[in-house]
């Protein structure tokens, strides 16, 4: 199944990110400077703003120093391709900057009293770590996972729309999105396991126990 962000429109971000990133090289920034600078980034977004109500400032913040997640995969790919560290410390970033993200509008979100949408922000978080752990433990038994119709740049997109949406339209567009998330979301770890299953039942010895 394609997913929500289609494979087109990244890499038209990509045309647009390629000079930025062979700027930065030629300046001398290292690929994880640049996702370290965008997980800081995204922390102020999220706890800095979108943790105190600021829902336009949050998710704009948040949105800009999350496409340094492309940045910094163009200038790996540019400089020789992506080192274990620099794979490592990006997956890791990742996971601490979409935390931030889901326990901000967590903590604004039970300020305001709305519990439902607190509901609907706890199961993202949660499954949105469960999507990220499916592919990686996924990998590390020497299967693929790169399935699924919404990974980490389709789930900030639908909590940053939202966040714009219920500061500048009305509050409960954000709850609607944050449900609409933790559906897709828990979608996709079951499609992500299914996958792994299929893969699973053609190398696995009758009996043998996970």
């Amino acid at each position: 199944m394609a997913k929500i962000f289609q494979v087109s429109a990244r890499a038209g971000m990509t045309r647009v990110v390629e000079p930025i990133a062979r700027s930065l090289l030629r300046a001398g920034v290292s690929p994880n400077a640049v996702t370290v600078a965008g997980t800081l980034g995204v922390l102020v977004g999220a706890l800095g703003f979108g943790a105190r109500g600021h829902l336009v400032a949050g998710a704009l913040i948040v949105t800009v120093f999350a496409l340094t997640d492309l940045l910094d995969g163009t200038m790996a790919r540019m400089s020789g391709g992506s080192t274990r560290f620099g794979a490592f410390l990006d997956s890791s970033m990742d996971r601490v900057a979409d935390s931030a993200v889901f326990g901000a509008v967590a903590f604004y979100l039970a300020t305001e009293g709305d519990r439902a949408g607190l509901a609907a922000a706890l199961i993202c978080l949660a499954a949105g770590g469960l999507v990220s752990y499916v592919k990686a433990r996924a990998e590390g038994l020497g299967m693929t996972c790169n399935v699924g119709i919404a990974e980490r740049t389709e789930r900030l997109l639908i909590v940053g729309v939202g966040g714009l949406l219920a500061e500048l339209v009305h509050p409960v567009a954000l709850p609607i999105a944050l449900w609409l998330l933790a559906a897709v979301s828990l979608f996709t770890v079951g499609q992500r396991m299914r996958h792994v299953y299929r893969q699973a039942q053609q190398v696995d010895v009758p009996g043998g126990q996970g």
